[in-house]
């Protein structure tokens, strides 16, 4: 007699740069959520899928909740409220050394507004950052601003007390047939992954200057007979001024981001990668509809 198999979705919901893409690729087992020291990198929802025993987990990875100001930021805070409204389990993911931040709080205080649709469990990440005691006292006091169904004390970067969570979250899954192949491990399309590679080697190459005023499009992906893809991909930007730091002096920023990009692609998909990137500006790609698309955002949602 064959286990009864379950399955659900669980949304992992934050301030940005709590840790949410550095956990989904622990449980994962594979980066397929961006992960930088910049906030706001995550855009689009992305869903990383995670085997525990006979339960499925299929995660989405929602862009930090923050105050937005711009048509873009108010697109990425409504997916992550979405995101949480669609999800069995909602997992609050704060760090231990911020604490009950104002962000934090109002992140609370939306989930009061929301409350008695999925249960809520409160994961305080990189734990290793401060004293047991401390751990002991942040946990009663957000015990206190909200009523969590379980708190873990976890390092998503190290690994601690992560095992324990992805444990927990299966035991709660309804039962049901898995929503994807087990070896399926995200339903992001390999074109919209590609470009978030690209998109992460960007961010971390040009640090400050260019955080959020350029997005990544793959335009042409074509299979060569020797098993080996050949990807074209285009960065826009929105200022004028903003292709030359991308390409830097004689090139050489954008060689080592294709060089950085093509290498993780490959690995990615287990076989060579032959990567063309070009550098376009597009003044006003953050009012784009089918920007927004390209980045599973919905237009709409920024308004």
């Amino acid at each position: 007699m064959t286990e009864e198999t379950h399955a659900g979705f669980v949304a992992l919901i934050g301030e940005p740069n709590a840790g949410k893409s550095t956990l989904l690729n622990r449980m994962v087992g594979a980066k397929v959520s961006i992960v930088t020291h910049k906030v706001q990198t995550t855009r689009a929802r992305i869903r990383g899928v995670c085997m525990a025993g006979q339960a499925q987990l299929v995660f989405v990875d929602t862009p930090g909740i923050f105050r937005p100001r711009r048509r873009l930021d108010r697109a990425m805070v409504s997916a992550a409220w979405g995101g949480a409204a669609d999800a069995d389990i909602v997992v609050l993911l704060i760090e231990a050394h911020r604490g009950l931040t104002e962000g934090a709080k109002a992140i609370i205080e939306a989930l009061k507004a929301r409350e008695g649709s999925q249960p809520v469990a409160l994961a305080i990440n990189k734990i290793d950052r401060v004293k047991a005691e401390r751990l002991l006292a942040l946990a009663e006091e957000m015990n206190g601003a909200f009523p969590f169904a379980k708190t873990f004390m976890i390092s998503a970067e190290k690994g601690y007390g992560v095992d324990d969570l992805r444990d927990w979250l299966a035991s709660q899954m309804p039962a049901g047939p898995w929503f994807y192949p087990e070896d399926q491990i995200a339903d992001l399309p390999m074109r919209m992954i590609a470009a978030e590679i690209t998109r992460e080697k960007l961010t971390l190459r040009l640090h400050e200057e260019l955080p959020y005023q350029l997005t990544v499009e793959t335009e042409r992906w074509e299979e060569k007979p020797d098993g080996s893809a050949r990807i074209d991909q285009i960065i826009y930007v929105s200022r004028d001024g903003h292709k030359g730091i991308v390409l830097g002096k004689g090139g050489e920023t954008i060689k080592a981001i294709s060089t950085a990009a093509r290498a993780e692609m490959a690995e990615f998909m287990g076989r060579p990668i032959h990567l063309f990137l070009q550098v376009k500006l597009r003044e006003n790609w953050q009012e784009e509809a089918e920007r927004y698309t390209e980045m599973g955002l919905d237009f709409k949602d920024g308004d």
